[in-house]
């Protein structure tokens, strides 16, 4: 099959798209030809050997994909052949064919284009679980949202406004606050050009934000702690600036604030070493039922309208580094996928 291979941890010019073996599944698996697989950030710096998982080498590439069903592993029951789905996956998904966990796959709705199913294995879960199990925004809160214009971004947007938030979107230029807008925000604020938290306090009579969702870190988290509400809720989703930051606790203190940490990957998977005991493993079977309900709650949404799941480019494996220029650059409006 065909498959885009890191034989080094280094440059993104470095990959190589080869024929591979086509996978197998094990028990608990199943085999999905990849119809879309998303870029990410995670992906970029796994390529370059900067995040913390460093699979053994030669490894595929890619944490996010969607398509179709092709076989089961053994002891498979909860999807069948054929399926249409949706799914997260440790390494692989930038290729033809792809191996995942069956437990994490989620059924997808006919009218959702594969390429725009790559936002919901980890994006849009990832935005409500944090909003909801760890923020618990809720309707009439005021919700910042850095990074607007980028796929966390623009998910957090969708997400905050299915809850009932009212938004303020901050981004670097009118194509990025244009989709921004176009995701649901409320106000728009061009961190390029204006007083980014000067801005926020005019916009809430010098309250501030009651949550605040950022991709970007660096700079943008230092004026979050500058502008956030008394009582208000943090979040650092990611940084995307390359800067990550330190938090001045005296802040926190003053303000009453809360930082939230959130890992996605917690509630749908192991993680630990060796079997996990009787209670790790009841623990983990709430935590994934938790995910199932959230994952059927944004599938309503997606097909109530509340969903758009922006898909900006749309790339074949051998422009990878088109793709992967794109996250690293911050340029991408929304979500860029590659197709096998």
């Amino acid at each position: 099959m065909r498959a885009l291979v890191c034989e080094a941890y280094g440059a993104i010019e470095n990959l190589k798209v080869e024929d591979v073996p086509q996978p197998k599944p094990k028990a608990g698996e199943i085999l999905v030809r990849v119809g879309a697989a998303g870029v990410s950030f995670a992906a970029l710096l796994g390529v370059q050997g900067k995040h913390q998982n460093k699979p053994p080498l030669p490894y595929v590439p890619g944490n996010e994909m969607a398509g179709h069903i092709v076989e089961l592993g053994a002891g498979v029951t909860n999807v069948r052949v054929g399926q249409r789905i949706a799914t997260g996956v440790s390494q692989g998904a930038y290729a033809e064919y792809a191996v995942a966990t069956a437990a994490n796959a989620v059924v997808i709705p006919e009218i959702m284009p594969y390429a725009e199913a790559t936002n919901f294995p980890t994006l849009y879960p990832t935005a409500y679980g944090v909003l909801k199990w760890k923020a618990c925004l809720q309707p009439g809160e005021v919700m910042l949202v850095h990074g607007a214009g980028g796929g966390s971004g623009l998910t957090g947007i969708e997400v905050g406004k299915a809850m009932g938030a009212t938004v303020i979107a901050s981004a670097g230029g009118a194509d990025k606050l244009a989709a921004a807008k176009e995701a649901g925000a409320d106000h728009l604020i061009d961190y390029r050009t204006e007083d980014l938290r000067a801005k926020v306090l005019e916009l809430t009579s010098g309250r501030g934000a009651d949550v605040i969702y950022d991709p970007v870190g660096g700079s943008a988290f230092d004026t979050s702690l500058r502008c956030i509400a008394p009582e208000g809720r943090l979040i650092p989703m990611g940084f995307a600036s390359g800067v990550i930051p330190q938090i001045p606790a005296n802040i926190l203190l003053v303000k009453n604030a809360t930082v939230i940490g959130f890992y996605y990957g917690y509630y749908n998977g192991w993680g630990g070493k060796g079997t996990p005991t009787p209670k790790e493993a009841a623990a983990l079977a709430k935590r994934q039922a938790m995910v199932a309900d959230a994952q059927a709650e944004l599938m309503r949404w997606f097909t109530e309208g509340k969903l758009k799941a922006t898909v900006a480019a749309t790339l074949d494996l051998a422009d990878w580094v088109k793709a992967f220029k794109l996250i690293e650059e911050r340029t991408v409006v929304g979500k860029a996928v590659l197709v096998p």
